[in-house]
């Protein structure tokens, strides 16, 4: 029989736990995840090598025109924006061992040719941001909840939707500088110990507000998904622990629950995810070619334009790729979070009964 867990409202640890708990589901959802990206990187940086990519004159950096490139990597927990200089600093995912005919025969090539640790080449920068988002993110998310239980009580039904809305959106606030920070970073080739210099130079070109470049976007398809998640994610655990007559979620049940909730939430908010998407690489652009990059489209025009050349089908591109990796991300996040919240509250019980 599966071992129950307590129901999440209630809570019964600290935050430092709760921070503990999703710290440690993002590192496993990263190592779970991440290989998934790794393939997808290959397999597009096979369509477009740098051999073909369009060689610019990069103002800032020098005379000699340099071979740029900006492409997405995304892990499930978040996105990141990479920069990448004649092949430079992605070496591990653009070099050209054979090639791919798929997925599947990505796995096998990339694991028997070069190691399966190449399988998980882009993890470290994915800890280095997914890691405290998702610590920011998950925790600020249950303390909210519980405050809003303790005020809600006729409205009590409504309460992971506006939890979840309010933590993204303070997850997403405090993120999106250091993202565009290390997006400058990368396209500059800066060290960490230029970040001040860093920090200063993008203050002084446009203002404090100019850390936060791409966060409409990022806020129109993480806000509503992370709603819609929480909202869901509560309803069907609720009404699994009622059909298996349980007292408390069990680690399935909170797996299939995310997995359920994740894959309903990514499908709502794809037309924002291809927007988004989009809105990064032009971000991107921007940084690398600041001379000769287009000023970014606002997000509905970009959403009209879209509809307009592929119509209402090209705001659900990438349908399939979203869900495989969103479903089973949500489902190891949400459950080894769970999980770690049932430990620690064991464990606090524990030291209560033999401090009596």
């Amino acid at each position: 029989m599966a071992e129950k867990m307590p129901p999440s409202p209630g809570g019964g640890i600290t935050p430092l736990q709760q921070m503990l708990a999703s710290g440690t589901g993002a590192i496993l959802t990263s190592l779970f995840v991440t290989p998934l990206d790794v393939v997808k990187i290959r397999l597009q940086a096979q369509r477009t090598p740098f051999s073909k990519a369009l060689a610019v004159q990069s103002v800032p950096w020098g005379a000699q025109p340099a071979t740029w490139k900006c492409f997405l990597y995304c892990n499930g927990l978040m996105d990141h924006l990479y920069v990448c200089q004649n092949g430079n600093g992605c070496s591990a995912w653009y070099k050209a061992p054979g090639h791919f005919t798929g997925t599947l025969d990505a796995f096998v090539k990339i694991t028997r040719y070069e190691g399966i640790r190449s399988l998980w080449s882009g993890l470290p920068p994915t800890l280095v941001m997914a890691v405290p988002a998702t610590v920011i993110y998950f925790t600020t998310y249950d303390q909210l909840r519980d405050y809003l239980h303790a005020r809600m009580g006729s409205w009590s039904h409504y309460i992971p939707l506006l939890a979840g809305a309010l933590a993204r959106l303070g997850a997403v606030t405090v993120i999106s500088p250091l993202e565009l920070i290390r997006t400058k970073m990368q396209s500059q080739q800066l060290s960490y110990r230029e970040l001040r210099v860093c920090i200063q130079s993008a203050v002084a070109q446009g203002g404090w507000l100019s850390l936060w470049r791409g966060w409409g976007p990022t806020v129109l398809r993480d806000v509503p998904f992370s709603a819609l998640y929480w909202f869901n994610y509560e309803l069907v655990r609720t009404w699994l622990c009622r059909q298996a007559w349980l007292d408390g979620a069990t680690f399935m049940v909170s797996f299939t629950s995310g997995a359920i909730s994740g894959t309903v939430a990514a499908v709502l908010t794809l037309p924002f995810d291809v927007v988004k998407t989009q809105r990064q690489i032009e971000l991107g652009d921007s940084e690398v070619h600041p001379v000769t990059a287009s000023k970014p489209s606002s997000t509905w025009l970009l959403m009209q334009r879209i509809r307009a050349e592929s119509g209402t089908r090209g705001l659900f591109a990438g349908f399939l790729p979203r869900v495989i990796k969103v479903a089973p991300a949500c489902a190891i996040m949400i459950s080894t979070y769970e999980f770690g919240k049932s430990f620690f509250q064991k464990l606090n019980q524990e030291q209560q009964l033999r401090g009596l």
